[in-house]
């Protein structure tokens, strides 16, 4: 028996399936201290490691991407140390920006700090 009207368009589930990586940073730690939020995010995307802080009292955000080597706990306790020396061995600072109020630094996930 031939069905006129049904056209084969291909298997109804491919051959592999696909996986999809997520592509919003995931928080590995964070930290709240005297109105500064710190947060130790990775991307997986990419696969690297960033410190993401926050100073709630002046708005003022900067990104601290974690480099090999370099020990990413302390990164996350420490990130003005890591920033300045950055800063001084670059001569560029960090992805500094100011947030809006009631906004999380660049690439925060949503999740509220205690």
């Amino acid at each position: 028996m031939v069905y006129p009207l049904v056209q084969y368009v291909g298997p109804a589930y491919a051959t592999e399936p696909q996986v999809r990586r997520p592509t919003v940073p995931r928080e590995l730690d964070a930290r709240n201290s005297d109105g500064i939020q710190v947060r130790l995010l990775w991307h997986p995307e990419d696969d690297h490691v960033s410190v993401a802080v926050c100073d709630t009292k002046t708005g003022e955000t900067f990104d601290l991407p974690v480099h090999g080597g370099q020990p990413a706990l302390d990164v996350f306790q420490h990130p003005y140390a890591y920033a300045a020396m950055r800063q001084r061995d670059t001569g560029t600072p960090c992805a500094a920006g100011r947030a809006e109020s009631g906004t999380q630094p660049a690439g925060a996930g949503g999740a509220a700090l205690a």
